[in-house]
């Protein structure tokens, strides 16, 4: 039991024994003693005054002695000006360690019954996924995982943007330019062939804008008049109508980069219950928009377009169908939501996605409010910042973008050279070690991506996040490792681990704390969909452990007891270590 949950209900006991009353549970309040005083929870006993009409001192010292008298569990208390301090036995920590010792799935929170769908990586198939979408596919994933460990039903969902203008540009710039290239042909990866036809229509963009500038064209108007660009939009309005050669092309250009994107996500560890098409819903915000002009709640302009006032609300007018008949990102998100909530009837809806995009998902649940669907108060927009390197920003469009499998496979060529470096993979077979190479490379990347808060932006250093040392997935990774080496030995030698009755050390007890305070943690991160508490408490954790393995001897003790406390202590970090980095999509080796 939570020490804190166990202090007020003993609290709670020990008020109707002396005073003769049952007290309302908000005037008991409880809190980790502070580190200056002695002691491991804290009772306030203010709010307890006129229950007990004595003072503070008097309050706490009767309630004190009563739960010193009647629980084992506590050791001894001291009062503070009316605080009182509880210390708990040696016997309850012991008895702590022994529950999670023998619990089977250690952190994973009771049912709740609530579904909740989580969207992310939502990728555009012009280009391959980069390292901000690697950001937002592991930010996804391990909220989706955290939300799991909390005990709801979690459905991940990708909405791939497979229509509209960047798709088509990416489609001309190969009937332009491609001479028939394909992924076969060429031997390049289908996503990185389709975008590198995107960055080939930026180029010819740029280039005809700078002939019509040349020409007397104003600027602020040049790019809007470029003969590519009116094709891309021609090219557009051919696919919404369904003519069969754009549709065509666009079904096989789609295809080489979903098998692309298959490769990149089975790498990082990544996959959805549901993967929805713009192409398949967009027709459903269509309908919605219809809808709304029918009630008056949008207005069409002169040239054919259709709004949404949101003026009245403070914000301002938002364009939902082009003058063209042709959809927004917003047409489809309206269309996507009200499906998806028919359908599965959610607790919930995620969406997570860059704060670039802050005010398109204030938008977007206004104006479901405004078509009536109450349900639009359970979106959640996970905003998070984007990621920079140290050149500065990443521009897709000029092709300045880090790429997901470049990114990927340099961080495994990174493990590989600082494993190899440190001398200690002697004994391992070929496939053990690029195995090992990838587990590392990956952790390192995931561990430093997910340890950011998501609201911050980030800088992103590869050779600081493989890092054995500090705060880096490796370092957790090793710290694993090494525990279940000396278990290994353990096991050689014929050592038992057993929680028995010998004392703990404080920095043992310290340990079972923080040990015992996982499942709050993992509540903590899933009501602020932040993995980064994980992350951290991983570390923490570990940081722990090799002070503890430092200052303490475990294998040469020659007390059996307490050698056996002593491994059974450390099996349960090992434990803890491997839930809490699981659901951050982390594995951890059995040795490196």
């Amino acid at each position: 039991m939570n020490p804190e949950i166990f202090v007020s209900l003993k609290a709670k006991e020990a008020i109707e024994a002396l005073y003769g009353v049952q007290v309302d549970d908000k005037l008991v309040q409880t809190q980790a003693t502070r580190k200056e005083f002695e002691g491991d929870i804290t009772l306030v006993t203010f709010p307890l005054l006129k229950t007990s009409k004595k003072s503070p001192e008097e309050t706490a010292k009767q309630i004190g002695e009563y739960i010193c008298q009647n629980y084992k569990e506590i050791e001894c208390y001291n009062v503070v000006k009316g605080f009182l301090n509880l210390k708990f036995s040696n016997a309850y920590w012991q008895g702590v360690i022994k529950e999670i010792y023998n619990a089977n799935d250690y952190g994973q929170l009771p049912a709740t019954g609530k579904t909740i769908m989580i969207e992310f990586s939502s990728p555009n198939t012009n280009k391959p996924l980069h390292l901000g979408h690697i950001r937002n596919n592991l930010l996804g994933w391990s909220v989706s995982r955290l939300l799991e460990a909390n005990g709801h039903n979690v459905m991940r969902v990708n909405l791939v943007n497979d229509r509209g203008i960047h798709i088509c540009k990416s489609m001309l710039a190969w009937l332009k330019m491609g001479n028939g290239e394909t992924p076969e042909s060429s031997g390049i990866k289908g996503d990185h062939l389709v975008g590198k036809y995107y960055v080939a229509f930026s180029n010819e963009l740029k280039k005809q804008t700078k002939e019509l500038i040349a020409q007397g064209v104003p600027e602020d108007e040049a790019e809007r008049q470029t003969p590519i660009l009116k094709e891309a939009q021609a090219m557009l309005v051919k696919w919404e109508q369904g003519d069969p050669e754009v549709v065509e092309l666009w079904k096989k250009m789609n295809g080489w980069v979903y098998e692309g994107f298959d490769k990149t996500y089975n790498r990082l560890g990544i996959s959805f219950h549901r993967t929805y098409y713009e192409s398949q819903t967009y027709l459903l915000g269509k309908a919605l928009v219809q809808e709304g002009l029918k009630n008056g709640i949008f207005e069409t302009h002169e040239d054919g377009s259709v709004w949404c006032d949101l003026t009245p609300d403070g914000l301002d007018k938002k364009l939902l169908l082009r003058g063209d008949g042709t959809s927004v990102y917003m047409t489809q998100d309206l269309g996507t939501a009200h499906q998806r909530f028919d359908e599965y009837k959610l607790d919930e809806h995620i969406y997570v996605v860059g704060n670039e995009q802050n005010y398109h998902f204030q938008v977007l649940k206004l104006i479901l409010k405004k078509l009536g669907f109450d349900w639009s108060d359970t979106i959640y927009h996970l905003s998070y910042g984007m990621v920079e390197l140290p050149e500065g920003k990443m521009k897709s469009r000029e092709g300045t973008v880090v790429d997901a499998d470049d990114l990927v496979e340099n961080m495994y060529m990174t493990a590989k050279e600082t494993s190899m470096a440190l001398g200690r993979l002697d004994d391992m077979g070929e496939q053990e070690r690029e195995q090992l190479f990838e587990m590392i490379g990956l952790g390192a990347l995931k561990y430093f991506i997910i340890k950011v808060d998501p609201k911050k932006t980030m800088l992103f250093d590869p050779k600081e996040s493989i890092d054995f040392n500090g705060n880096t997935g490796p370092f957790i990774q090793y710290t694993h490792a090494r525990i279940k080496s000396i278990l290994r030995k353990a096991q050689e030698r014929g050592f038992e681990e057993a929680v028995g009755t010998a004392d703990m050390l404080p920095k043992e007890i310290e340990i079972v704390k923080m040990l015992n305070n996982f499942p709050s943690k993992v509540k903590e991160a899933g009501d602020a969909h932040s993995p980064a508490v994980i992350a951290n408490y991983a570390y923490e954790l570990a940081k722990e452990f090799s002070q503890y393995y430092h200052d303490v001897t475990i294998l040469n003790e020659e007390n059996a007891t307490l050698r056996s406390n002593r491994l059974a202590l450390i099996k349960v970090i090992a434990k803890v270590l491997v839930k809490a980095m699981d659901i951050l999509g982390i594995s951890l080796p059995e040795r490196m």
